[in-house]
């Protein structure tokens, strides 16, 4: 990880760069603030370059690829998002936070209430429907995410399954068939693990609902469904805990689609899940 002032790296590399590498960097001391949470395809169509010009532009930085380039840059970045962890201070009192807090959790369900696709759910809900098999996958933050829905499925049908462990979610995949269903949760939609994954699943002819942010992800090539969630993470803000509401919520959507589509179903095993678990309580 480059240690240097993003803005002092980029003025002392400049005479070096090409010409379209200085139209990603003119993007980038113009959009400094929107950049940081952009794709790197998104960042290519801005600048109007390929993607490989911006993941050379990263290694004429010197840095390994692009997430890399935008942590330095969001780290760079004094004015941060009116809702981000980032612009607190500790002089903030409890009942600020309090109030910060209730912005920050608003303004991700409107913004995913304002990207989420009644018809991308009408179709997840119909492949969920038809499944033999459901199968609820995650990597780091979004495994707990993945845990928590399948909690919610598994109310109505034992069909929806949960592995914890990027391993055991390999041989899963590669024993999928095309009567199987994965939903895969991923903020970012682009990570290694997670196209590896998704690959295995392609290859084994079963159906894949992703759930992420960005629109033009590398793993929504992959993805017969693709459910979007709002709110921007800046790169340095690891495990936002609002963004993760912004992910359940399009899950709950997508519950309440299934459970009213197989009302029937999730009455009865509702009823017989409760009973079953009523001696836990008190």
């Amino acid at each position: 990880m480059v240690e240097q002032n993003f803005w002092e790296l980029l003025e002392e590399k400049k005479p070096t760069l090409t010409k379209t590498a200085l139209t990603v960097a003119d993007y980038l001391m113009e959009h400094s603030e929107d950049a940081q949470y952009l794709s790197i395809s998104s960042m290519a169509e801005k600048c109007g370059v390929a993607e490989a010009t911006i993941y050379r532009f990263c290694r004429q930085l010197g840095f390994n690829g692009y997430n890399e380039m935008k942590i330095s840059l969001a780290q760079a970045h004094v004015a941060q998002p009116s809702h981000s962890t980032l612009s607190l201070t500790t002089e903030m009192s409890t009942a600020e936070l309090i109030e910060h807090s209730v912005g920050s959790f608003q303004s991700v369900i409107s913004d995913t209430a304002s990207v989420l696709s009644a018809d991308a759910i009408d179709q997840a809900a119909l492949l969920l429907k038809h499944a033999k098999s459901v199968y609820c996958f995650g990597q780091g933050g979004s495994m707990v995410l993945a845990n928590d829905i399948w909690v919610r499925f598994s109310t109505i049908s034992n069909k929806f399954r949960i592995s914890l462990d990027s391993h055991m979610q390999l041989i899963a995949a590669s024993l999928m068939t095309s009567e199987d269903v994965v939903i895969f949760i991923s903020y970012s939609g682009a990570t290694h693990d997670m196209m590896h994954i998704l690959s295995e699943v392609k290859k084994s002819g079963a159906k894949i609902i992703l759930i992420t942010h960005h629109a033009d992800a590398p793993g929504t090539t992959l993805a017969d469904v693709v459910l979007l969630c709002g709110g921007h993470e800046s790169p340095v803000e690891l495990g936002s805990i609002p963004i993760k509401a912004g992910v359940l919520f399009v899950a709950d959507v997508l519950v309440l689609r299934y459970t009213l589509d197989n009302y029937d179903l999730a009455k009865t095993s509702r009823k017989r899940s409760s009973n079953a678990t009523a001696v836990k309580f008190l």
